[in-house]
């Protein structure tokens, strides 16, 4: 359970990390993500700017909650603990506080993309900011299942074995970094396997016999 615990902690700080500073990086950042919300036409036009800001306060303690308790306190005269021994922290209860904060909001992203692309919605993604303009897709319901699934995951580790090991983090550490870039650059990444789309306005060459057309 180390090895998910770790996994699943620097996954999800980094994600909600590169999410919150998206919309933060000024006040247009987080207008347009505002704007987003309103286009989805799922909350009040009163309620847009106070449901926006709230996501965005939960975003930002996302990575705290997770991180923190991963600080060492070794008692007086302790020596540092090496790979393979168990790594205390402060506030383990953090954890789990963390990871339910994840799942809730993860799972309320997946609704609002499953709602929106049952209504057929034209709205962009802004999940990470100002940066990310794609419209919603399936990829981006899958995302945040899997994301949700890894919470949840997560929590449950942090409950059963709340203890993390030094060892456990050199190998789930950079595979959590490797799945936070996917994550974030999703979008990108959809679109550089995306078959293209040959533009109808331009006709394919020799589709026109030479003589003109049919009966030339």
């Amino acid at each position: 359970m180390s090895y998910v615990l770790w996994f699943s902690r620097c996954l999800l700080a980094l994600v909600f990390l590169a999410s919150a500073a998206g919309k933060l990086t000024g006040r247009h950042a987080f207008r347009a993500f505002a704007d987003s919300l309103r286009t989805m036409d799922l909350l009040p036009a009163r309620l847009v700017v106070p449901v926006a800001g709230a996501v965005v306060a939960a975003e930002t303690a996302v990575p705290p909650l997770l991180l923190v308790p991963l600080l060492p306190v070794p008692p007086p005269g302790a020596a540092t603990a090496s790979a393979g021994s168990p790594v205390t922290g402060v506030g383990p209860a953090l954890s789990t506080v963390g990871f339910a904060l994840a799942a809730a909001l993860l799972l309320g992203f997946t609704v609002t993309v499953a709602t929106v692309l049952r209504r057929g919605t034209s709205a962009s993604c802004r999940c990470f900011g100002e940066a990310t303009t794609a419209p919603f897709g399936r990829h981006h319901l899958v995302r945040n299942v899997v994301l949700t699934v890894i919470a949840g995951t997560g929590g449950y580790a942090a409950l059963v074995d709340p203890g993390a090991t030094a060892g456990a983090a050199v190998v789930s550490v950079p595979l959590a970094v490797l799945g936070a870039l996917v994550v974030v650059r999703l979008d990108d990444l959809v679109a550089l396997f995306r078959p293209a789309v040959p533009s109808m306005g331009v006709a394919r060459r020799g589709t026109t016999p030479r003589g003109g057309g049919p009966g030339g």
